[in-house]
């Protein structure tokens, strides 16, 4: 008699006894499956709205309608006339010499202005370049305007950063004469 494992061979339980051993173990699996899906929907997670806790809360998400700084008491981030855009040189984050008074001057309206809780520097590429790429030079480019300002009398607290990378131009066009528009950091202010 050749050497064959016993599940195997056909004077014992034959092939049925594996076929009730793989079924055995098909019923306890979608068993197992069916009980975490029913404790998932119980205990109400966020794929089925949350649990009555997480909707006393309200949103917590501080970039969406209803997050931090978004509500209807607090407006979102604002322009203001006292300050101005910054704009950058190809692929670049370093703050230009014909920039500086722009940022000089944006400090100074931001320590006259006391009632400016939180300053946001939203960083801005062109077009060209990947959106990762992109998002990591506005970053740079936002960085390095709060960086000057720091080093010229605001403090660090009140100075918010936010890169929008290539999703928010302020110019539309595929040429230079569009793209020196949009390598730049918007300023805005949060009450």
């Amino acid at each position: 008699m050749r050497l064959i494992p016993r599940k195997f061979r056909r004077d014992n339980k034959g092939l049925w006894g594996i076929r009730k051993s793989m079924k055995r173990r098909f019923v306890c699996f979608t068993v197992a499956a069916s009980a975490a899906a029913a404790l998932s929907i119980a205990s109400g997670c966020a794929w089925f709205g949350g649990s009555e806790e997480e909707k006393a809360l309200g949103d917590t998400d501080q970039f969406s309608e209803g997050g931090r700084g978004f509500s209807g008491d607090e407006a979102g981030p604002f322009e203001v006339k006292e300050l101005q855009t910054v704009y950058f040189d190809y692929d670049r984050a370093l703050i230009r010499d014909d920039q500086k008074p722009t940022l000089r001057s944006n400090t100074e309206a931001a320590q006259r202005h006391e009632e400016w809780r939180v300053l946001v520097i939203e960083g801005n590429c062109d077009e060209r370049g990947t959106e990762e790429y992109n998002l990591a030079l506005g970053e740079r480019r936002a960085h390095s305007a709060k960086q000057y300002m720091v080093n010229t009398g605001i403090p660090a607290s009140r100075i918010d950063t936010v890169s929008f990378g290539e999703s928010k131009p302020a110019a539309p066009g595929h040429d230079e004469s569009a793209w020196k528009w949009n390598r730049r950091a918007d300023f805005k202010v949060m009450r």
